[in-house]
């Protein structure tokens, strides 16, 4: 009786646990939610300013581009790769947005940022043709691929600097202009995640990333084009970059050879603590997005409260070491569960 009582015991503790890990993958969201609060409760009862409407304008421009670099990356890493030349992109693709306006003052906004898109989707479909056709792991291709554009943007801009007053105002408006007291930039960013939020859940095409994340193997046998998904993959994520890119201009409003520097690993960061496993096969681009936010806010919070701005980078690594461990205790929780929902089922 001890034995059977003792047996009983484990199973219902593994299945507890099962339930928690559950419950802590689906509602990774309300963690980061809970998180912003308590660091925007904490940094504003030592300065109220930074509760302020413009504090929280700038937070919100800020964490807008790296939200919207999110939106890529959390694509790629979902089918098991990674994209490491994102700050490379939004730098060239800024710079190059720049010298058009310098050289075409009149030219119009729609023309800019189709430039923009176009130089970001070139730089990812070579990233996906090299990952797919070649068949070279995607950390080496990104890899060489960010040191390759950054340092053709070097040499494209050596030390020249584009500056505001080479810029026309209509283009500035986009970076500092808001609208219902939220800046264009955080509409453009809400408005980017809910989309391509919708587009992973309801279309095949996304859902397929998830597929090709979980099993390449699998997901080959079950007809799913890997190969073009893969590339897809890198196309958006390039694109999008590019894009990104025009926005940082005009956020920023001077553009030189090192834009974008360092913001491939923000991007990650932000990523892997929003809930996207660096594994692949799980993550939203919600998630990923309010991941840019928070770490975006502690950032700004740390400057706030006077602490040196090297601690904000060795707190990035510690939440994303922190973040990677975490997904891999839940993907070791859920899997037996999981099996044995299957075999429940069938």
């Amino acid at each position: 009786m001890t034995s059977i009582s003792e047996g009983q015991a484990g199973v219902e503790k593994r299945a507890g646990s099962h339930v928690v890990a559950e419950f802590l993958a689906r509602f990774r969201e309300l963690g980061i939610i809970l998180a912003l609060v308590l660091v925007v409760g904490a940094t504003t009862i030592d300065n109220p300013l930074f509760l302020s409407a413009t504090s929280i304008q700038q937070i919100l421009a800020g964490s807008a581009i790296i939200a919207l670099l999110a939106i890529g990356e959390t694509m790629v890493i979902i089918t098991r790769n990674v994209d490491l030349s994102v700050g490379s992109v939004l730098g060239i693709s800024a710079y190059a947005t720049g010298i058009l306006f310098v050289h075409h003052p009149d030219v119009s906004l729609p023309i800019v940022f189709l430039v923009a898109l176009a130089i970001g989707a070139a730089c990812g479909a070579v990233n996906g043709l090299i990952v797919t056709v070649a068949r070279v792991p995607s950390l080496v291709v990104t890899l060489g691929t960010l040191y390759i554009i950054r340092g053709i943007d070097g040499a494209w801009a050596g030390g020249n600097q584009v500056n505001a007053s080479m810029l026309p105002e209509s283009f500035n408006k986009i970076g500092y202009a808001t609208f219902l007291g939220i800046p264009y930039l955080g509409w453009i960013a809400i408005i980017s995640v809910a989309a391509a939020t919708y587009w992973m859940r309801s279309f095949r095409t996304a859902r397929d990333f998830y597929a090709i994340g979980s099993d390449p193997a699998a997901a080959r046998l079950a007809g799913i084009p890997v190969g073009s998904r893969v590339f897809l993959a890198f196309l958006l994520s390039g694109a999008i970059a590019g894009v990104a890119g025009a926005l940082w201009l005009s956020l920023y409003a001077s553009v030189d050879a090192i834009a974008g520097v360092g913001y491939e690993f923000q991007v990650i960061a932000a990523v892997v603590v929003g809930g996207v496993a660096i594994f692949g096969g799980s993550g939203t681009v919600l998630g990923a997005a309010l991941g840019a936010l928070l770490l975006y806010t502690i950032n700004s919070a740390l400057v706030v409260v006077n602490v040196s701005s090297f601690w904000s980078t060795a707190l990035a690594g510690a939440l994303l070491l922190v973040a990677i461990a975490f997904d891999r205790l839940v993907a070791l929780r859920l899997a037996p569960a999981m099996k044995t929902r299957r075999r429940a089922r069938g």
